[in-house]
């Protein structure tokens, strides 16, 4: 067990708001950072506050999941009991639908094409006009105009390991000077990277951790052209998805964020906290690598944008 709670706590919390379901047999989850994971028999899981300091992503997860989740094609982790804090654990969790398959940081996309269309089909499918109380976006999908102090500081934590900084900063010119969204807000995941991911029969199965789901700017997940998708896939992608040309050179520059980060947690391994992810590096500098060589900025045949 990595910290936060044991499998005697969550046993204790279940049969004290959910005695039906306490004695299914409970097994944690490897991974996880803002919450821990417990599965709970073959169809649920214990999904656990522990490095998140405010409840809001399971809340969001609870209000918006079950609304979201019958449109979607791909499989999400949809609430099914709650859990209120009590003087035993002071903290929210969560009873989720399980989603099988496994993390593509820990599995592979061996059918490229098919997982590009997916992914397509999927963005597309959440990718549509919110309703007014929605959650706004706290900072995450910011223009990349609006990130570059972010952007810098990633740059030069991992410089070394970049190699070519100056075609990094190149690409990160190219999406600040992009237009900025001026469609209708739409519903964006906010957090797409290869552990919110589970891959199976070599394709995408499931997509999970909508914590930070927001309404904003769909660029931000498409940057998952470039984390998720092998190389030569992207484009199979974004023909599918059909963005605009400027939609897809901030996606890009989000890509070359999230590539950095990815980066960064593996050249410092897991800095003493939970669920922290050592081999991200080898992820982050491919994705990195397919940001530099594969643009994609250029028009789309039929881009459209999602409605």
């Amino acid at each position: 067990m990595s910290g936060g709670t044991s499998a005697g706590l969550v046993r204790d919390l279940l049969l004290d708001q959910h005695p039906d379901l306490a004695g299914l047999p409970l097994r944690e989850v490897d991974g996880g950072w803002g919450n821990q994971m417990w599965r709970l028999g073959d169809d649920l899981a214990v999904r656990v506050q522990r490095m998140d300091t405010t409840p809001d992503h399971q809340l969001n997860e609870r209000r918006w999941l079950p609304v979201l989740a019958p449109r979607l094609p791909l499989r999400v982790p949809v609430p099914v009991r709650v859990g209120a804090p009590s003087e035993r654990f002071g903290k929210l969790w969560t009873v989720v639908t399980w989603v099988p398959g496994t993390p593509l940081d820990r599995g592979s996309i061996d059918r490229p094409q098919h997982a590009a269309q997916s992914l397509a089909a999927f963005l597309r499918a959440l990718h549509v006009t919110a309703p007014d109380d929605a959650p706004t976006d706290t900072g995450r999908g910011a223009h990349p105009r609006d990130r570059t102090a972010g952007f810098e500081g990633l740059l030069g934590s991992v410089d070394a390991a970049v190699g070519d900084a100056d075609a990094a900063r190149a690409v990160w010119a190219d999406a600040v000077a992009a237009p900025a969204w001026d469609g209708a807000p739409v519903w964006v995941h906010g957090d797409l990277h290869p552990a919110n991911v589970v891959v199976e029969d070599g394709t995408l199965a499931g997509v999970v951790d909508f914590g930070d789901l927001f309404v904003g700017d769909p660029a931000l997940d498409l940057a998952a052209a470039w984390v998720l998708l092998p190389a030569g896939a992207a484009r199979t992608f974004l023909t599918a998805y059909a963005p605009d040309p400027g939609a897809v050179r901030r996606a890009r520059g989000h890509a070359l964020l999230k590539s950095l980060f990815l980066m960064l947690m593996g050249q410092n391994g897991d800095r003493g906290l939970p669920g922290g992810k050592p081999g991200w590096g080898p992820l982050g500098r491919a994705a990195l690598d397919r940001v530099l060589t594969d643009d994609l900025t250029g028009p789309l045949h039929g881009a459209t944008g999602p409605t």
